[in-house]
């Protein structure tokens, strides 16, 4: 599977469409193994320019570090909450469908619904 380079990927991470031929990459990086720690990876990525900016705040270390930790504890609960709808709009915008989820999961779940219907028959 052909990869993003790194200045695709940063601009990938910043919002930017990456040409049609990495769309399997795209499928991979939105529903594939371990895509929720990329997605925040990826979400954290364009904020480490602003959390370096909190050094040259005045006052002491402690203080600094204290107020990038602050916004790291934000940046998370929002990266996190908005997670879903980042990603269909993500999915969408690489000409993906936007209810698309990870193979393994799908076919878990369709085995689920099977077993259950199985077991209590309408």
């Amino acid at each position: 599977m052909k990869r993003p380079n790194p200045v695709q990927w940063l601009g990938y991470s910043a919002g930017r469409v990456l040409p049609d031929d990495l769309r399997e990459w795209v499928r991979n990086d939105l529903t594939g193994p371990w895509a929720v720690p990329r997605h925040i990876v990826r979400q954290l990525v364009p904020l480490v320019p602003i959390f370096a900016l909190a050094f040259l705040l005045p006052g002491e270390l402690w203080l600094k570090l204290a107020v990038i930790l602050l916004g790291l504890l934000l940046a998370l609960f929002y990266i996190v909450a908005y997670m879903p709808m980042n990603r269909e709009h993500r999915l969408v915008k690489h000409g993906l469908p936007a209810d698309l989820e990870n193979p393994a999961r799908a076919a878990r779940r369709a085995a689920e619904r099977a077993a259950y219907e199985a077991q209590y028959p309408h």
